[in-house]
């Protein structure tokens, strides 16, 4: 009985961690398709979202490396991981800054929010998808 309530435990994490996800993909979708006139689409805000959901859902709960691996080499997957984690969450959150404080910012602070989120969550795939293959 207790083996199933972990698993449920970590099916809930994991799903809360896939809805912020998707939370962040929209406000970046919604700020960056505002501005950009070329992706104001519904299927922007819902690739955006899509990106946000794999990303946060597969990048940030991830294996850790045996105790005895740890200390002899460095984690690409875990340095990959948080990388990402802060990219995208730094790139939500100029989104939801921009938003709600409604400021007019240069284009060059758009294009960085998407590059940074695209960077983000491809980095928290990456990140997820080795931690996964090595065991």
């Amino acid at each position: 009985m207790r083996f199933r309530a972990r698993k449920a435990a970590h099916v809930f994490e994991r799903v809360g961690l896939a809805m912020a996800g998707a939370a962040c993909g929209l406000f970046v979708g919604a700020y960056v398709g505002s501005a950009i006139s070329h992706l104001t689409t519904q299927g922007f805000l819902l690739v955006m979202m899509l990106l946000g959901v794999i990303g946060f859902y597969i990048g940030i709960d991830t294996p850790q490396l045996p105790f005895d691996e740890a200390h002899s080499q460095i984690d690409a997957a875990e340095l990959l991981s948080s990388a990402g984690t802060l990219c995208a969450t730094f790139a939500a959150f100029a989104s939801v800054a921009v938003i709600v404080l409604r400021l007019d910012p240069h284009a060059a602070l758009t294009w960085l929010v998407l590059i940074a989120w695209v960077a983000g969550v491809a980095m928290q795939i990456v990140a997820g998808a080795k931690a996964r293959m090595r065991g």
